[in-house]
């Protein structure tokens, strides 16, 4: 996505830039039965995974060509499918509970991408433990929606056994709830839209999986609060979206999108974090080589745990060195 400046935000909005915190030491704690302890999402996004295919005259669309030339002028020099590698194996490492990855796996919906999208998928370990949502790149166009659901399927399949959206997948106490806003737009566009029809399902599963004391974590690829992206990019009923929260209540939300390290939160009366807020963590593009720290590559690392009968919510980025080419402990985020 272009680099272009956020805008600013309400007063029941906070939002900051990270790095935030100074680094901290140590991977993420591996389950032990028994052990009173909490919950580590791994959260990977965007690695736009290359190279991006020329399409010929059997798939050519106008928005395909575009992207592609797009592609070539701007993302081929920043993408590193060796850093991703890296990245990737170091994630393995930190043996995190849940892998969350919040879309954009393909450039411009081709036959191709969607293959390669599913071989990387299951580098990440076993489809119970990882969780997908699309972005608008894996809904490029209207010919890959096909690919799209029966590609990611294993890995948005939820708890009822069904491969829609939204979906809710229950480990331990947690429950992941995916969400989808990618959709085919037109030329120059990167919009998403959840609906009516999602949003009130969602608002079901919120109250459902609260009721049974969950903390819930919620997948979208787009940035889910108003005025958060710039026009033609952004969440058109991002206000809708708020409301639900606000009513209904969640814990963390996890999006990709913008391929920036972003932490931003929202009040709401129904959500069971320590101090009232919900947690909205965006994490940069996992294979961007970028000099520039807010959008060189990394992923998150989500922590939940229980406080009485509240969640306490932490987080911090592992990836690319500020300093170096080492992939390792970055900083924690002030959530």
């Amino acid at each position: 996505m272009p680099r272009k400046p956020f805008p600013p935000t309400r007063p029941d909005c906070i939002s900051v830039e990270a790095p935030l915190l100074q680094p901290v030491n140590g991977g993420a704690a591996p389950y032990e039965p028994g052990r009173v302890m909490g919950f580590t999402i791994a959260h990977i996004t965007d690695p736009h995974l290359s190279p991006a295919p020329l399409p010929g005259l059997a798939d050519f669309r106008l928005k395909r060509f575009m992207g592609y030339v797009n592609w070539k002028r701007g993302r081929e020099r920043l993408n590193d499918m060796a850093l991703l590698a890296r990245l990737v194996e170091d994630l393995r490492a930190q043996r995190p509970d849940h892998v969350a990855v919040t879309g954009d796996l393909v450039n411009i919906g081709m036959p191709a991408e969607f293959r390669r999208a599913a071989a990387w998928m299951e580098t990440l370990g076993d489809p119970a433990d990882v969780s997908f949502v699309p972005g608008n790149h894996d809904a490029y166009v209207r010919a890959a929606m096909p690919m799209l659901k029966a590609t990611f399927a294993p890995w948005t399949t939820g708890d009822s056994g069904a491969s829609a959206f939204p979906y809710v997948r229950v480990r331990r106490d947690i429950a992941i709830i995916g969400l989808t806003s990618g959709l085919p737009t037109g030329p120059l566009m990167a919009t998403g839209k959840l609906g009516r029809t999602q949003l009130e399902r969602f608002a079901t599963l919120l109250d459902e999986t609260g009721a049974r004391g969950l903390a819930r974590v919620v997948l979208i690829h787009h940035p889910p609060l108003a005025r958060s992206a710039p026009p033609l990019r952004g969440l058109t009923d991002a206000a809708a979206f708020e409301h639900v929260l606000r009513q209904h209540g969640a814990e963390a939300i996890l999006h990709g999108h913008t391929h920036r390290q972003l932490f931003r939160s929202l009040a709401s009366r129904a959500t069971k974090t320590v101090g009232g807020r919900v947690p909205v963590l965006g994490a940069p593009s996992a294979a961007a080589a970028t000099r520039d720290p807010r959008y060189r590559a990394a992923y998150h690392l989500v922590r939940l745990e229980r406080d009485g009968e509240r969640w306490r919510v932490s987080a911090r980025a592992r990836g690319l060195a500020l300093d170096s080419e080492a992939i390792g402990e970055r900083e924690a985020l002030a959530v």
